[in-house]
């Protein structure tokens, strides 16, 4: 680590500490900001990702400050999580440039890029978990015959067997679904998709103080999997923009900030960006929900939480709110 480094830092930590009245820049050119590292991955900043980045950082800036001051490399984590439909991506763009503007260099890092498959084949995972572990939730229950078998496979080859709706038509389903959720929990956000040893190696490295860290990059092919040697010899901040930024197997995060978003809010968004090509709705809607519920028994490590209207929330008020979403989509179901 460079001396001139960390005494550029403290000048700057001590500038910012003495004077904190940061205001946004009036005009923005969003072909200046750097976007994340996830190949292939469409990040379209807008009005609401500014508004939010405007509350954020400067709450940002009165955490991030004293966690440098104490990293004697002059380095921080910072984490930003929520459902893909919440706006991660464009917001940890933004608050990495705004970083680089007060002086502090930043870079911003995809958690997508540390799943052990690629996207496609993840799906593909994602199911046969859920349709095994769905079937022998029907053997375990003594519901399992031939007709059954029969009517399933019509079920699963019209992607139809992770639909809620047609439970009143064949209840066993229930106890299909039931199963397949257990056993797809047991799955998601947990070392058997993503390996979280090699991201927490990344941050252990950064934090020491190396300059020189070989990143993954994933995109939607098996051709499409590589390492670039980045150079960190002038960054402060490692921003990790990541639904599971606040995973109990995610160690080394200074601040976690968590983005609020329903279930249905992230599906849209993933529509919207093609994420689920060929992947049936009601099962990404049940990966959606085991998402959710992953973050929900998350967020109380969460430094920051900030509301879809843009508003920082206390843990109490979060969980409130989700508590209210979550009654709203039951009585609808009903």
């Amino acid at each position: 680590m460079n001396d001139c480094f960390i005494t550029k830092t403290n000048r700057v930590l001590d500038e910012l500490s003495s004077d904190n009245s940061w205001t946004p820049q009036s005009a923005l050119n969003l072909d200046e900001i750097p976007k994340g590292d996830m190949p292939g991955d469409k990040i379209q900043i807008g009005p609401e990702h500014i508004k939010k980045s405007h509350v954020i950082f400067p709450r940002l800036l009165e955490l991030v400050i004293p966690v440098l001051k104490e990293n004697p490399y002059r380095r921080a984590v910072i984490s930003l999580c929520g459902g893909s439909g919440v706006g991660k991506s464009e917001i940890a763009s933004l608050l990495s440039f705004y970083l680089n503007q007060v002086g502090l260099g930043s870079y911003t890092l995809s958690g997508d890029n540390y799943c052990h498959r690629i996207p496609k084949y993840n799906d593909a995972e994602r199911l046969r978990i859920f349709r095994y572990n769905g079937i022998m939730g029907l053997i375990s229950s003594g519901l399992y015959s031939a007709d059954l078998k029969n009517i399933l496979k019509e079920l699963q080859e019209s992607g139809k067997d992770s639909d809620p709706e047609l439970i009143r038509e064949y209840p066993w389903l229930s106890t299909y679904q039931e199963a397949g959720r257990k056993g797809l929990k047991d799955y998601l956000g947990t070392q058997h998709e993503i390996n979280f040893n090699e991201l927490v190696s990344i941050i252990y490295k950064f934090k020491k103080g190396e300059s020189g860290i070989y990143l993954r990059r994933m995109g939607r092919e098996d051709t499409e999997l590589w390492y670039d040697l980045m150079d960190f010899s002038d960054k402060n901040i490692l921003l990790i923009e990541w639904t599971h930024g606040n995973n109990k197997n995610l160690q080394g995060v200074d601040i976690p900030i968590l983005l609020s978003s329903t279930p249905q809010e992230t599906l849209e968004h993933r529509k919207a960006r093609k994420r689920d090509k060929g992947v049936d709705s009601s099962f990404t809607n049940t990966v959606l929900d085991l998402e959710q519920d992953l973050l929900i028994s998350q967020a109380y490590k969460a430094k920051l939480i900030v509301s879809k209207g843009g508003d920082i929330l206390s843990y109490d008020d979060y969980m409130r709110i989700m508590t209210q979403g979550q009654n709203a989509e039951v009585r609808n179901v009903q």
